[in-house]
């Protein structure tokens, strides 16, 4: 098997594959074998979930890359190698081989076993495995799904109890995702396609992730977390087509695109329409979708009805969302007796809303965050009011001075360079 591995390699990459498959031709004339490559099959991880045995096989050596993430530590990939498979009692050969595929890497996969039924199923559960969402969100990047505690983490503690945001726009929100999971009979009934799109707009800071992951957390419906459509192996025409049929085949399910400008742009909007527009065959999907910039978003997509059918603001906070904000922090300060101390009177509330007019509620976490450190460093002997205001003196004299120093440049620049006002601006408003 070693020589064929090293054959192959030598040769170009469109003969690569015919190559493959025609020597495990000759070599083993009673088994059947099938070939692909999606980027769901994963061994490795399937393995590590499921009753299989992968082994290296003895007489040819295995590559691998080791990779360290942050969710899970060390991950071991093969990257070209021969194994030894046991999986419901079927023994199995399997063949990986990558090779660089115009500027990409892409992995082929050959499986042999004594029926090609078999090697069908036993693609298939491994795929089927890889892309089901258990106590995680996937999430595509790179051209390719992974699974993400951490994100399935910090959509459980996010829900509406917590979130604070102004007049009845939670509600609305609120209802409007609830009625569209319950109303599918209704949909039918009219013969209307049980489909979704919500923009929610507004600039950083203000609740639109929140909102997200408390929608996520209470629909309790399968989440596919875009992070981007760009990737080496595929082009980000392909990769919008992935993600729209593995929503196609988990749905009813929710697919979030956060930050929609950035992930949207001249070489993929129209299949990105196109896949929108045919979205009758994708019933009980809904996209949530934000945007800091709705003004970069094609208005073909931004405005025309049936592709995002609802749009929400997300405005800085008014005075009550401020005190409100203030006051869930201090009332989960007041019920630990050594953080008590440190708490606000019902005039100190007000005072420091009053305080922080124009401050988004990233701000006020930063804001509470900072005199929280300044408070302790203190020897809880300070001032909590004191110490808040003057945090809130120094956030604003930040976003003063940030502000200025654009300003600065965009004068210095004399508008005479259009395309670097704009990234300046881009870059202070991101």
């Amino acid at each position: 098997m070693k020589k064929i591995i090293k054959k192959a390699l030598s040769l170009s990459p469109n003969e690569i594959s015919y190559y493959v498959s025609q020597s495990l031709f000759s070599k083993f004339p009673n088994k059947e074998f099938i070939e692909g490559h999606d980027c769901a099959f994963n061994v490795t991880a399937f393995a590590k979930a499921n009753p299989c045995i992968v082994k290296s096989a003895r007489y040819c050596y295995n590559q691998s890359q080791t990779t360290w993430y942050r969710s899970y530590g060390l991950y071991e990939t093969p990257v070209n190698g021969y194994f030894e498979v046991t999986w419901q009692e079927n023994k199995l050969n399997l063949l990986l081989m990558t090779w660089q595929q115009g500027s990409h890497p892409v992995q082929y996969y050959w499986i042999l076993a004594n029926t090609k039924e078999v090697a069908n199923d036993f693609l298939s559960a491994v795929c089927k495995s890889n892309t089901k969402v258990k106590g995680e969100n996937l999430v595509y990047e790179n051209g390719d799904w992974r699974k993400d505690k951490e994100l399935f983490e910090s959509i459980k503690s996010s829900n509406f109890d917590n979130l604070i945001l102004s007049g009845t726009l939670k509600e609305d929100i609120e209802d409007e995702i609830s009625s569209f999971f319950a109303s599918r009979k209704i949909y039918e009934d009219y013969g209307v396609s049980w489909k979704r799109g919500i923009l929610f707009i507004g600039s950083p800071g203000n609740g639109k992730t929140h909102t997200v992951k408390a929608i996520v957390n209470q629909a309790q419906k399968p989440c596919l977390y875009v992070k981007s459509f760009k990737s080496y192996c595929r082009t980000s025409s392909s990769n919008i087509s992935r993600v729209f049929e593995q929503a196609r085949q988990m749905a009813p399910c929710i697919i979030v695109l956060e930050d929609l400008d950035s992930l949207i742009d001249d070489s993929n909007r129209s299949s990105f329409l196109n896949v929108v527009d045919g979205f009758g065959s994708n019933q009980g999907v809904l996209i949530l979708a934000t945007t800091n910039h709705p003004e970069r978003i094609d208005p073909a997509l931004r405005d025309r009805a049936g592709r995002f059918d609802s749009k929400y603001e997300f405005k800085l906070p008014g005075i009550i969302e401020r005190a409100s904000y203030i006051e869930q922090w201090n009332n989960s300060v007041k019920k630990s007796p050594k953080r008590s101390p440190m708490g606000l009177s019902d005039a100190g509330i007000d005072q420091i809303a009053e305080l922080t007019d124009q401050l988004s509620f990233a701000s006020l976490q930063e804001m509470i965050l900072s005199s929280t450190t300044q408070w302790v460093k203190t020897a809880a002997s300070g001032n909590m009011i004191e110490i808040m205001s003057d945090q809130v003196t120094k956030i604003k004299d930040q976003t003063n001075s940030t502000a200025t120093f654009v300003h600065q440049k965009i004068h210095e620049a004399k508008v005479a360079d259009w395309g670097a006002l704009m990234e300046l601006a881009r870059t202070y408003n991101s």
